[in-house]
């Protein structure tokens, strides 16, 4: 046995079942090991999207999504796709290929310092140099990425290392780190200084983050809100935590949030962050929510807790575990007084939109397209004015929403699709995207047919980069500067030269007939919607 067919052991004692990438020769022997395995190899059309792929998958199974390209230009193609993980929290074993040892460093043909360029972007990384600790690397690669805070690794494998020989391949049972152990039970003391908290507080609030569904701790969570009462917002990466029409569910804060999900949060005295680093686009003045009121933060890293704001209680744990301790206390609470009145913020701060009947508006597009859509299904939005619109109408039931909300990275909806869906070919699984960011991953629709992947795509047409248009109509007065998008292909006829199906919608007249065919059957299809390309996200 040698080095990578190893490597592919290691794989398949985890499990995977897909390796997304793209060949060269620095990885050409772990690609031609693979070919012994079960593993299902999917050639991606740039390295960017191996990790979107990777990533989709990740988010769908709660599995550690795995991608495998080669040195030099393809590893640092792939970084992109590690930030937008690494941003997000999502498990990745990202492997690259890399020149034969002696020539590290010797600046050769297609070598790049990839474990140094990702320093910054992974939870850890290996270069690997002797082909007999392969075993142990995986193993705790797989380990390191999948707990605590979830997050990418990568291992960057010589040539050399691929195709020596290895003594003898064990695969370890376990790991042992004596420098990794992350804390997944609460403490107990704390648990019940939030308890006592709870029971004092008049006007309590949950602010669930991606933490909450990268935990898979949405039951635990959705339970106590039901026993106890206590409304919920949500960041952007947390959108799903609670089904979109729950009662107790005040939508999405921050700068593109629903303005009464905001005053909530505000207004509250106990505020509960769960899974949430309070970053910038959910808490733009981090000051705010700690102003009269108890700030409980929880967190599986201990070191968001504080970095942006200090709370009162901190709490390190897996939200799953937590909410379970929750749930088996006896808490006395009542807030109905405080309910009234977020139902009443909801009712009457609802944003107005005019529409131009010419076109379609694209948030009544989605809300219906979230209507049609099976309660499972997996939406995907993408970067820009299409993904704040389908945080604002988006209807989760129980489903899946998945974005790129920590890096914001372009393009990262098709792929992250096509992963979704080979994590579970069951679901119904739908990237929305605008025309900017849809060409920014267009070449994988060559992918989804090669593979047979059916991902719908729905492209919302305004030939601009709209959201950077809206930035330019408020700051600079209508100058815009390198966001018009002529010059972009005809998206029929693109459709049809990878023999994709596909619709035009150019008003909401045929909405319903049209989002009823685009959903008909599982296959793919390009449906594109001309909308306003003066329309402002609200």
């Amino acid at each position: 046995m040698i080095g990578a067919d190893a490597i592919i052991k290691c794989l398949e004692e985890e499990g995977v079942k897909y390796v997304f990438g793209y060949p060269g020769v620095a990885i050409c022997p772990f690609y031609n090991s693979i070919l012994s395995s079960p593993i299902q190899t999917i050639l991606i059309r740039t390295e960017q999207n191996a990790a979107h792929a990777a990533s989709g998958l990740a988010r769908v199974s709660g599995e550690v999504g795995v991608c495998a390209v080669t040195s030099g230009p393809g590893a640092t193609n792939v970084i992109t796709g590690i930030a937008t993980a690494f941003a997000d929290s999502i498990p990745l074993v990202c492997i690259t290929g890399q020149v034969n040892s002696e020539l590290i460093g010797s600046d050769v043909f297609q070598e790049a310092d990839i474990t140094g360029a990702v320093e910054s972007f992974v939870k850890y990384s290996y270069l690997v140099k002797d082909v007999n600790d392969i075993p142990r690397i995986f193993k705790e690669a797989f380990h390191i990425a999948n707990t605590g805070r979830k997050g990418p690794v990568l291992i960057d494998v010589p040539i050399d290392i691929q195709n020596a020989e290895i003594k003898k391949f064990v695969y370890p049972d376990t790991v042992f780190m004596r420098t990794y152990k992350p804390t997944v039970k609460g403490n107990a003391a704390q648990i019940k200084k939030v308890i006592a908290e709870l029971e004092k507080a008049k006007r309590p609030i949950i602010c669930a983050g991606g933490g909450v569904l990268l935990s898979g701790a949405e039951k635990e969570l959705r339970s106590f809100v039901s026993k106890y009462k206590i409304p919920v917002v949500s960041t952007m990466m947390g959108v799903g935590v609670m089904p979109t029409r729950d009662p107790m569910y005040y939508g999405m804060v921050g700068n593109n949030g629903k303005p009464y999900a905001n005053r909530a949060m505000n207004e509250s005295d106990l505020l509960i962050m769960v899974g949430a680093r309070v970053a910038d686009r959910a808490v733009n003045q981090p000051d705010l929510i700690t102003e009269n009121k108890i700030l409980i933060h929880i967190d599986v890293d201990p070191a968001e807790i504080g970095k942006n704001v200090g709370p009162a209680i901190p709490l390190v744990g897996d939200a799953k575990h937590i909410f379970e301790d929750l749930l088996s206390q006896d808490i006395t609470c009542g807030h109905d007084a405080w309910i009234e009145t977020l139902n009443g913020y909801r009712n009457t701060m609802v944003p107005r939109r005019n529409p131009d009947p010419k076109y379609v508006d694209p948030a009544a597009f989605i809300t219906l397209l979230s209507e049609k859509m099976e309660d499972d299904g997996v939406y995907v939005a993408d970067v820009g004015q299409n993904q704040i619109w389908s945080c604002g109408y988006h209807i989760v039931k129980d489903g899946r929403f998945l974005t790129s909300g920590g890096m914001g990275t372009m393009g990262y909806s098709i792929p992250a699709a096509m992963g979704a869906k080979l994590a579970d070919k069951s679901k119904q699984v739908i990237a929305v995207c605008g025309d900017g960011s849809f060409q920014m991953s267009m070449m994988e629709l060559a992918t989804m047919n090669q593979h047979d992947i059916p991902v719908k795509i729905v492209v919302l047409k305004n030939n601009y980069l709209g959201m950077v248009r809206e930035y330019q109509h408020y700051t600079y007065k209508d100058n815009y500067s390198v966001v018009d998008l002529s010059g972009s292909p005809d998206l029929e006829k693109l459709a049809a030269a990878y023999h994709i199906e596909f619709q035009r919608l150019e008003n909401m007249e045929k909405a319903d007939e049209v989002i009823d065919a685009f959903l008909k059957e599982d296959k793919s299809m390009l449906l594109e919607c001309i909308i306003d390309p003066m329309d402002l996200v609200k």
